[in-house]
């Protein structure tokens, strides 16, 4: 790793926490209270990082091919979103290995953030219930942008508020963004950052064997190799 990154900012949901357990025990919820057939556990953890919309079609087969405006889909949406909500983090965890790797991050004075698509009041929920909002140095949103990922916005925005809140001149290129789905890796691409694709994610079977097109700077399987690939770069910049 250059000795230039001073940041390291991470996708949520697949990433960074261990979201998926919740979402299967929201889904057989919402599945029994409309009759609908439960989907199995894989499929749902597959999906979690597509989104709200992209798990309420595999609930609701008869939506797969709805527009992302249609009102049923929108209205399963928001009742998906709110069940969520009330209920947000029971079984909800950083992935094993991660809280020593942030704890290792931030004993080097390397911040790390959070740049998400999933909405604020949820990613703000969640990390409370984690504590791990003090320690998180930036949290980016769809809400603060006009551009979610894949757009390179997001990126940005982190970049610069990390720069307002620590007085850095931290540039994208001094970033390493961390993800695991391809709209990560190009959004990270498209703002330079140096990206590491998080293949231990909610990734399909249908696109684990094409991970190499996605573009990332490195791709690894676990959070020890993950571990391993910061803390050469972490410890190489401790002694400058």
């Amino acid at each position: 790793m250059t000795e230039k990154c001073q940041a390291v900012l991470f996708d949520l949901d697949g990433t960074l926490i261990d979201t998926a357990p919740d979402f299967i025990r929201i889904i057989k919820v919402m599945c029994a209270k409309h009759q609908h057939p439960a989907p199995s556990d894989t499929a749902i953890r597959e999906q979690v990082s597509a989104g709200a919309r992209a798990m309420v079609k595999l609930m609701f087969g008869e939506l797969a091919n709805v527009t992302e405006d249609d009102p049923t889909l929108l209205a399963y949406r928001q009742e998906f979103l709110d069940t969520y909500e009330a209920d947000i983090c029971v079984d909800s965890r950083l992935f094993d290995g991660l809280d020593s790797l942030l704890t290792h991050l931030e004993s080097q004075g390397i911040v790390w953030g959070i740049v998400t698509n999933k909405p604020r009041y949820l990613a703000e929920n969640l990390l409370d219930k984690l504590e791990l909002t003090e320690r998180c140095a930036v949290l980016v949103c769809p809400d603060d942008v006009k551009h979610t990922k894949p757009d390179p916005e997001p990126m940005y925005l982190a970049v610069a508020r990390l720069n307002e809140q620590l007085g850095r001149q931290l540039q994208p290129e001094n970033c390493v963004y961390v993800g695991d789905h391809i709209r990560d890796i190009q959004a990270g691409n498209a703002a330079n950052m140096r990206t590491i694709l998080a293949a231990y994610g909610y990734i399909p079977p249908e696109d684990q064997a094409d991970l190499g097109s996605w573009g990332a700077d490195n791709i690894i399987h676990s959070v020890a190799e993950l571990t391993a690939l910061l803390g050469d770069w972490t410890d190489a910049l401790a002694d400058t």
